[in-house]
């Protein structure tokens, strides 16, 4: 029998860092999953441990690199622990980081942003993901579960219809998700955070100022506004599952009910992807 892949790390591995510039302090908090690909083969087929990286190590690697880079961000820091693991090991192939941020924002206190003082930001984890060889390094970014919902200007009609359809067509519903979405860098940004952040507001701004004929019309045109709006960026791709709001019947209470109540709920839900580049 052949032994077809093999890999090994640590997964959740949870590190804040702390950058502390005079009274002033950054924190970046990240869970990270960094995994290395090839080069221990022979643990598998032979029970020869000799080349087998312990994944206490590879944690203990997360958490130097951290002490090392605490002013890094967060795409800079991934791409640095992932050449540290090619460096210190030459029989590691190729390595893969993948790291979600835990969002702090600062306590507002009289009306200014606190030094040192944060709170937790609910909505969704930015995402860092690293794709290291010998070779060349590729480096994604995104948000996963990022949740936003508008409350009109979307409608699903003019569907395929066969005996199993039983959905009533509508131009007015709630349209909600919980997005993840990614998008690869061509080439590198001045600022990751900046940058980021100047991708997903476009995508929002489509999503909130245009009407939606489906989740599928919204998508595309949010991953082609983001790309318009940062050339740095390769492609985006979004998966973004309904969050439905069901409308409830008041009919048996002699209630009317024009999209006002509704039952909240994302079991099953649709699930809608795409990928749009240059």
């Amino acid at each position: 029998m052949t032994l077809v892949m093999n890999t090994h790390g640590k997964g959740r591995v949870r590190v804040l860092r702390v950058n502390r510039i005079g009274d002033r302090h950054e924190v970046r908090e990240l869970t990270v999953q960094a995994m290395l690909h090839g080069g221990a083969e022979r643990s598998y087929t032979h029970a020869d441990n000799s080349r087998s990286v312990s994944t206490d190590t590879v944690k203990n690697i997360v958490n130097v690199i951290a002490r090392e880079n605490v002013g890094l961000e967060n795409e800079p820091f991934c791409v640095v622990l992932a050449k540290t693991f090619l460096s210190q090991y030459g029989h590691v192939q190729s390595v893969t980081i993948e790291a979600l941020e835990t969002k702090w924002q600062r306590l507002s206190s009289g009306g200014a942003a606190h030094d040192h003082a944060f709170v937790l930001d609910g909505n969704g984890k930015n995402y860092v993901g690293v794709e290291a060889s010998r070779d060349k390094t590729s480096v994604a970014s995104g948000v996963r579960g990022f949740t936003f919902m508008k409350t009109t200007e979307s409608g699903w009609d003019k569907i395929l219809k066969d005996e199993y359809t039983t959905i009533m067509e509508t131009r007015d519903r709630i349209a909600a998700t919980s997005m993840d979405a990614t998008w690869r860098w061509q080439t590198e940004p001045k600022d990751y955070p900046a940058t980021n952040a100047k991708i997903l507001t476009a995508m929002l701004d489509v999503f909130a100022n245009t009407y939606s004929e489906s989740v599928q019309d919204s998508l595309y045109r949010m991953g082609t506004a983001a790309l318009a709006a940062v050339p740095e960026v390769l492609d985006v791709t979004m998966a973004c599952p309904n969050k439905h709001y069901l409308l409830v019947n008041l009919a048996p209470f002699k209630l009317d009910n024009n999209n006002q109540v509704f039952l909240p709920t994302d079991e099953p839900h649709g699930q809608i992807e795409c990928t749009v580049g240059r």
